[in-house]
């Protein structure tokens, strides 16, 4: 376990929107920073992040909190695993406490998973640096493909023994358990026989976008083996194919910078173009590009650039995956490298500069490049060149923006010979039968919205007025959150505590919310103890529910402008400007809600009555209830009628 003092100074020492930083592109919003979620696939920015007050907020998911959290949402650690990385991030250094037997044998197994991959990594680059068969065999490779010494190191490559249980063997010497390393993908049991996954293969380690080894892909080197040229570790608790890029560890923060994410095939020819000194480069591992890869390169680029081997086969069946970086909103652009040439021997040919120069005069827009490639071929065939115009649209209707549509459908009828009109008619065709497909059988319903203007009695009969209670309950604990450091100036002159205050006006209130009425008790609590606290200090609250509460509340999605009124020259009025006028109109909307709630009760328990005595008690009550929500709305503004 982490010692107090450690996760206190890593608190204390993290950035949020550093950490955030690192994995998506914040931009300023009035005093908060805005981005487009990294949880979901949005088009418009809903992810911001508050730095005044340490914390996240996605609205498109609805997943808050502070930088730990983040680390734990978007990378799927643990608490601990997290505080290790930020760690490792700030330079501190960690101070553990002693664990008893029972907490060594619960401990994460998510953790445990990344102890034995790692474990893995440092075995295989130990076997390629220090053991005669990793020179002579992997190094030779590697040295033979052009990398460098800081490379292989870089990259962390390694080599697997001829061995049936070189791995094995010396991993349960260490105190590993099989079942761990068959959970960790290193090793198969079949047949009740265990043995190593890895066997006489160069190692190319993977890593999730904060470092930590979750697999590895292998590569054979012996002409005579006849298994896979490739093989990878099978899907685990920690690796999911669909959602890792390769190089994305490595390139993140140079995507960020040249803001465009260079796209290739394999291993190699990411590690050569960093060598070549391009490092915002990631590959697929040579599979279909999946919509979680296409969201993970989002997070730092709108701009994507995909490079192709020069092999017109090869390159036609690679676009299948060009509709979905399309259909991911990214700004897509292709360039095919000279027959028989790939990125990793043209980029050590070449270069840094030459390569860029090549690439940056050859990519072209990604409609274009697909359909020069796709007409290739067609010569004077209508059939095949209808097949292609079909193909082409269909990839036009998989980008969002219409203004973009209709300039793709103007530059193909262009390339294709074909009037504009009938492509429109094509794409209009496909876009309906996509949106019907999108319909479900489930009829939608529609909320009946009141009419307006609307009597006031009238819209509480319309609506659910616990609803009202609820929501009203919300802002009062709103203010709280927000305000409660603050003090306000009494009708008398005199400053007082918001909190006090607040109770003091509120101290006839129950409230109905749980979740509400907990954070108002830590409230009196405190303050009984004589601290003033707000909502910074509830975000370590041990209640789930209540952190996820106070970060609801805490993250406004709409912020005026700091520039707005200056520029128009119009003073609009902040809410802290008027805390105790807020604070008491809250509390006072609430009481009125809560009297009218028990006016409605009251008056259903009047039509069950069964006695003249009962009648007149609830009628008495009734009318007493009247006066005190007549009293209230007065003070509110609201003309109540009956």
């Amino acid at each position: 376990m982490i010692h107090p003092s450690t996760i206190e100074e890593i608190k204390n020492r993290i950035d949020i929107v550093e950490v955030v930083g690192d994995y998506v592109t914040l931009k300023r919003s009035g005093s908060s920073y805005k981005a487009l979620s990294p949880f979901t696939n949005e088009k418009t920015p809903s992810f911001y992040v508050v730095p005044s007050k340490g914390i996240f907020k996605d609205f498109s998911s609805g997943k808050g909190g502070d930088a730990i959290t983040f680390i734990m949402e978007v990378d799927g650690l643990s608490y601990v695993e997290a505080l290790k990385y930020l760690a490792g991030k700030y330079g501190i250094e960690i101070k553990e406490e002693q664990q008893s037997d029972e907490e060594m044998l619960a401990q994460n197994k998510r953790e445990s998973l990344y102890i034995v991959l790692n474990f893995a990594n440092e075995y295989f680059q130990r076997v390629l640096h220090e053991t005669d068969e990793g020179k002579s065999i992997g190094v030779s490779y590697f040295k033979e493909r052009g990398f460098t010494e800081e490379t292989i190191k870089k990259f962390e490559l390694g080599y697997s023994k001829e061995l049936w249980d070189g791995l094995m063997d010396e991993a349960v010497k260490k105190g590993y358990k099989k079942e761990l390393l068959e959970e960790a993908g290193l090793i198969i049991d079949k047949d009740g026989k265990s043995y190593d996954r890895f066997r006489s293969r160069v190692m190319f380690p993977i890593h999730n976008v904060s470092g930590k080894t979750i697999a590895f892909g292998g590569r054979k080197l012996s002409s005579t083996d006849k298994s896979a040229k490739y093989i990878n570790s099978p899907e685990t608790e920690l690796y999911h194919k669909s959602k890792v890029l390769y190089g994305m560890y490595q390139g993140k923060n140079d995507i960020r910078k040249e803001d465009n994410c260079y796209l290739v095939e394999g291993y190699t020819d990411v590690i050569s173009m960093h060598q070549a000194g391009i490092a915002n480069v990631v590959s697929s591992s040579g599979t279909a590009l999946t919509e979680d890869q296409v969201k993970l390169i989002r997070r730092y680029t709108e701009n994507v650039t995909v490079i192709f081997d020069g092999d017109q086969a090869g390159i036609k069946a690679s676009m299948r995956g060009i509709d979905m970086l399309l259909e991911g909103d990214l700004n897509v652009k292709a360039v095919a490298l000279p027959e028989g040439e790939d990125p990793d021997s043209y980029a050590r040919q070449l270069g840094a500069s030459g390569f860029r120069d090549y690439v940056a005069e050859e990519a072209q827009d990604i409609i274009r490049f697909k359909t020069k490639v796709l007409l290739d071929g067609t010569g004077n065939d209508p059939v095949k060149k209808a097949g292609v115009i079909k193909d082409i649209v269909s990839s036009i209707t998989k980008i969002n923006d219409p203004v973009k549509r209709t300039v793709y459908i103007k530059e193909c009828s262009d390339l294709l010979g074909i009037a504009e009109t009938v492509l429109v008619a094509e794409q209009n065709k496909i876009l309906i039968q996509n949106r019907k497909s999108k319909w479900t059988e489930e009829p939608q319903v529609v909320e009946e919205i009141p009419p307006f203007p609307m009597q006031q009695e009238e819209l509480i009969d319309k609506l659910d007025i616990s609803k009202i209670i609820e929501f009203q309950e919300r802002e009062s604990v709103r203010i709280l959150v927000n305000y409660g450091k603050n003090k306000i100036q009494t009708r008398e002159l005199n400053d007082q505590g918001l909190i006090d205050y607040f109770l003091n006006e509120a101290d006839e209130i129950q409230f109905t919310n749980e979740t509400y009425r907990k954070i108002v008790q830590v409230f009196q609590e405190k303050l009984k103890d004589g601290e003033v606290i707000d909502g910074e200090y509830l975000l370590q609250h041990e209640d789930e529910d209540v952190r996820k509460t106070v970060i609801d509340l805490s993250a406004e999605k709409y912020e005026l402008s700091e520039n707005w009124s200056e520029k128009y020259k119009i003073h609009v009025p902040r809410e802290r400007d008027f805390l105790r006028d807020v604070t008491y109109t809250n509390v006072l909307r609430l009481k009125f809600r809560i009297v009218q709630q028990l006016v409605q009760e009251e008056t259903e328990k009047l039509k069950h009555a069964t006695s003249d005595a009962e009648v007149d008690e609830l009628l008495d009550d009734i009318n007493e209830l009247k006066k005190v929500s007549k009293d209230l709305g007065e003070r509110l503004g609201i003309v109540i009628v009956g």
